[in-house]
């Protein structure tokens, strides 16, 4: 299955996140989970719910990079 979005993990960081989730299940559910689960869980998450926090962030920046343009206008006035 092709991903939906742009996001590309190395081997390391994806086996990191991974890792998380496996434990996440395993501490809060006494779960243990294979690889393979946890990694269709990641795949869940970047494909269906990363899109949406990221593009809180950017409209986070957006916030506070125009109230800080807005208080340079005030300076120039």
């Amino acid at each position: 299955m092709a991903p939906k979005n742009n996001i590309r993990l190395d081997r390391d960081k994806r086996e990191e996140m991974t890792k998380a989730i496996r434990d996440h299940f395993l501490k809060e559910r006494g779960e243990e989970m294979g690889h393979l689960a946890s990694d269709m869980i990641l795949d869940f998450i970047m494909e269906e719910l990363a899109p949406e926090f990221y593009n809180m962030g950017v409209m986070d920046s957006y916030r506070l990079l125009s109230d800080k343009v807005a208080d340079v206008q005030l300076l120039l006035k």
